[in-house]
């Protein structure tokens, strides 16, 4: 058995050439890799990598991380500027001995001094993106602080392998040299190929506060089913925010075994993860809610799918 899965639409593409990898048994990290890259190089996608939506100064600062399972390498960075692919660079850091977390103008001598490629990552569309939403501030009295979907997936190979990764542009309008989850060990990911793997998407700021990657690899290590880990980690976090902090940021995990089996959970509605395995296509799902504020998953329409790129493809028009 052999898998992927990753968080938001915006992996589709990604996914479905890891599936291609996979299936000619290709390493689960040279997969997974290779799915985070083909988010980090669409412009379109504006909240990670080429295109991502920059901090409050118009700067574009990136976080990625990359974490081998069966070694528990760890390479992450943060707040790095002008690198394209920083999920590369953080799978570079994964094999250094020590020296595995660098940030800023550290992470980017490190991606000078070996050879990766040096990019403007700011674009047109993400400078109109800046100068409506500093227009809609003034106006409206709209926050800054939205827009935080982050690139997660947690992949298994034929080998059972595993290895998790992150990328994002972080916060829209963040504070300069802001770091969320994202690159955080046990916050936005976790993997463990004995066990499985997971990776967040939300406020940062509030996945940090419990560990959730980490406590959902944690619940598959006792036994617990992927859904089952997503369902119990979220929830009782989501209510532990709630009672001590009155509220709770944005939530939304996903998770997958080294059997394959896949879970996901998430505290807001409008959630997209996508998901590829030996047994089946890539495919998006969308996940909902009943009266009773159970979770379930549906198949994304057609119609569904052609919106969601109609949406994010539309021209700008800079107020």
């Amino acid at each position: 058995m052999f898998g992927i899965i990753a968080t938001w639409r915006m992996a589709l593409e990604g996914i479905t050439e890891a599936k291609e990898m996979l299936k000619d048994g290709a390493f689960c990290g040279d997969a997974i890799e290779t799915a985070v890259r083909a988010v980090e190089d669409f412009e379109f996608y504006k909240s990670v990598g080429y295109g991502g939506l920059p901090n409050e100064e118009m700067e574009v600062e990136l976080d990625a991380a990359f974490m081998d399972g069966d070694t528990l390498d760890i390479g992450c960075v943060g707040a790095i500027k002008d690198y394209a692919n920083p999920v590369s660079i953080a799978r570079a850091l994964s094999k250094e001995p020590v020296n595995n977390f660098l940030v800023g103008a550290g992470a980017e001598k490190y991606a000078h001094r070996n050879g990766f490629e040096r990019k403007n990552m700011l674009t047109e569309r993400a400078k109109i993106h800046y100068h409506n939403r500093v227009k809609e501030s003034k106006d409206l009295e709209l926050k800054p602080y939205s827009g935080h979907d982050t690139v997660g997936m947690v992949c298994v190979d034929q080998g059972a392998h595993m290895s998790a990764a992150t990328s994002t542009s972080g916060l829209f309008m963040k504070r300069a040299g802001r770091v969320g989850d994202s690159p955080i060990s046990g916050s936005g990911f976790y993997v463990d190929s004995e066990v499985g793997g997971a990776s967040a998407t939300g406020l940062g700021e509030d996945v940090m506060k419990g560990c959730v990657s980490y406590e959902i690899v944690r619940l598959m290590k006792e036994g617990k089913t992927p859904q089952e880990a997503c369902d119990i980690a979220v929830t009782n976090f989501d209510k532990e925010l709630k009672k001590r902090r009155g509220k709770a940021g944005d939530m939304s995990l996903i998770a997958m075994n080294n059997k394959g089996e896949w879970g996901v959970a998430t505290n807001i509605q409008g959630f997209s993860f996508a998901v590829a395995t030996e047994k089946e296509e890539p495919t998006v799902y969308l996940v909902q809610f009943d009266e009773a504020g159970k979770q379930y998953f549906e198949v994304a329409s057609e119609e569904w799918l052609e919106n969601y790129m109609k949406t994010r493809t539309a021209p700008l028009v800079r107020k």
